[in-house]
């Protein structure tokens, strides 16, 4: 047969061919699967015009043989490229380059109403601004930073995660869930959660008692719209938490702080300077006080439970570092003692996973739940599915108790090494005690200093202290020191940098 009456040599010499084989190339040392790297290069050459809108494409089997790859792979390229609208398969007859409509930037369209380019800085109408969600972000170029106690996302398990991520994706649920967002049956994660918090934490819950959200900050929010009204008084610690603050007052609380001493939340305090029917609501670290973290002692949970029914207010208790203990066993929650239903509980759980994979709950007597749900599902009708399939497996395998265990062998070697460095450098500056859990230290500093000046001359030397850990009032000049996301190397550069600012700002040297 003649050379240019065949088909199969006119395609092998036609100049598409030497396109392809010119400008389609992928790295198979890449995590992005072939067929994508693939169909992204003949995107491109699509969007350049190199290969015209309704040109053939070669067959399956040609291009297979020019990219020298499986047939399977070929399929998938135009099956991706089809998938998306840039070709048009149809059978018996070939691939073809879709005809895809497009509008000139250059061209007006009629129905436009002006030029202008940019949308308006402002707006054209009046809006209230919110004095209590003014932001606290701060932008720095240091390489180190103190933060109030977050987890090391390096010690994230980043393969195991990929195989529990892709596992969950597979599971046919997901759709069914997905496709029917408004059935009111309980999950089985939140089955498995319950189940996990009754044999971790003691509870007596069931899944009725329980709401899982994307954040103990959105869990509070959510409590904050159904507990309280404007002018309600709500009692907080004397430093407390300015997330929890900001999320009181947007609502219109009240708010009264309350002394904080080596027992925790004064108690006592609260039953000489109040009365009955007067506080809305008392909201405590039962575990560890922030940012003091001071524990709350046996009898002040047990004082502050019989307030709570003599007086009539609602009990707010925020467990968000429960899972990170060292020394001894955690003390249970008070929501274990509570049986005239007055106590809100809130935590997370999955603290050694990535932030997007954490989630946040609340347990509260049935009725509240059913409110909370119902303002829950305004606002974030299906939550997180991957998230919740992910995490259902991984508390019916163990392996999140196994992580966890696992982390919090690493952050009290640094919580130990911590001490030491302070020990060394801060031994006749500050005063602090070796917490028995969680992720921060509570630096005090014995002389009154400018904080936000130590900040200041801390990231001069690559080391940023944000304000949110800054505590200075007439009897605190402190900072709360999160530890866990620093290593003992940055730890020990950390703590160095943080001496020398000090004494830069101090006209009094102190020895060492």
């Amino acid at each position: 047969m003649d050379k240019f009456n065949s088909p199969v040599l006119h395609m092998e010499d036609s100049p598409l061919l030497s396109i392809i084989q010119n400008n389609i190339n992928f790295d198979k040392s890449k995590t992005q699967a072939i067929y994508i790297q693939a169909a992204q290069n003949f995107i491109g050459l699509f969007q350049r015009k190199i290969i015209l809108e309704k040109t053939k494409l070669p067959g399956t089997r040609a291009l297979a043989k020019t990219l020298q790859i499986h047939r399977n792979t070929a399929v998938a390229i135009y099956d991706e490229l089809a998938s998306q609208g840039w070709v048009d398969i149809k059978p018996n007859k070939g691939t073809f380059v879709s005809v895809r409509k497009t509008t000139s930037t250059n061209k007006k369209s009629k129905t436009d109403f002006s030029t202008k380019s940019t949308i308006s800085e402002t707006t054209g109408f009046h809006f209230q601004k919110s004095f209590h969600l003014a932001s606290t972000v701060q932008s720095t170029e240091a390489k180190y930073s103190i933060n109030d106690g977050k987890p090391d996302l390096r010690l994230h398990p980043v393969h195991q995660f990929t195989r529990w991520y892709s596992a969950a994706m597979k599971r046919k649920t997901l759709i069914k869930k997905w496709n029917r967002p408004q059935e009111a049956s309980l999950s089985m994660f939140q089955t498995q959660l319950c189940n996990y918090l009754n044999a971790t934490r003691g509870l007596n819950v069931s899944p009725k008692n329980l709401i899982n959200t994307r954040s103990t900050e959105m869990s509070l929010y959510i409590v904050s719209q159904l507990l309280i009204q404007k002018d309600d008084v709500v009692l907080v610690g004397e430093l407390s938490n300015y997330a929890s603050n900001m999320i009181f007052q947007q609502v219109g609380a009240k708010l009264i702080t309350i002394p904080v001493d080596e027992e925790g939340l004064d108690v006592e305090f609260i039953r000489k300077n109040f009365i009955k029917s007067s506080i809305r609501s008392v909201y405590v670290c039962a575990h560890r006080d922030y940012p003091t973290t001071t524990t709350l002692s046996y009898n002040r949970r047990k004082a502050l439970l019989e307030l709570a029914k003599e007086f009539g207010f609602a009990i707010i208790e925020d467990d968000f570092d429960y899972d990170f203990q060292f020394d001894g066993s955690p003390n249970l929650p008070m929501v274990n003692s509570d049986e005239n239903g007055l106590i809100i509980y809130l935590g997370k759980l999955g603290q050694s996973l990535f932030p997007s994979f954490q989630t946040g709950f609340v347990i509260a007597p049935e009725n509240l739940i059913q409110e909370a749900k119902n303002y829950l599902y305004l606002i974030d009708e299906q939550g997180d599915l991957i998230q919740q399939q992910m995490l259902s497996e991984l508390i019916n395998e163990g392996e999140i108790y196994i992580l966890m265990q696992k982390n919090i062998v690493v952050y009290k070697e640094r919580r130990d090494y911590l001490h030491q460095l302070l020990t060394h450098q801060f031994k006749n500056i500050a005063t602090w005690k070796i917490p028995n859990g969680g992720l921060a230290v509570w630096l005090s500093f014995t002389q009154n200093i400018p904080l936000v000046k130590l900040a200041k001359e801390a990231e001069k030397n690559n080391l940023f202290l944000p304000k949110t850990i800054l505590y200075q009032t007439k009897s605190n000049c402190a900072i709360r020191f999160g530890f866990g996301h620093l290593n003992k190397e940055e730890l020990g550069k950390v703590v160095y940098i943080l001496k020398n600012a000090y004494e830069s700002i101090n006209t009094h040297k102190i020895p060492v």
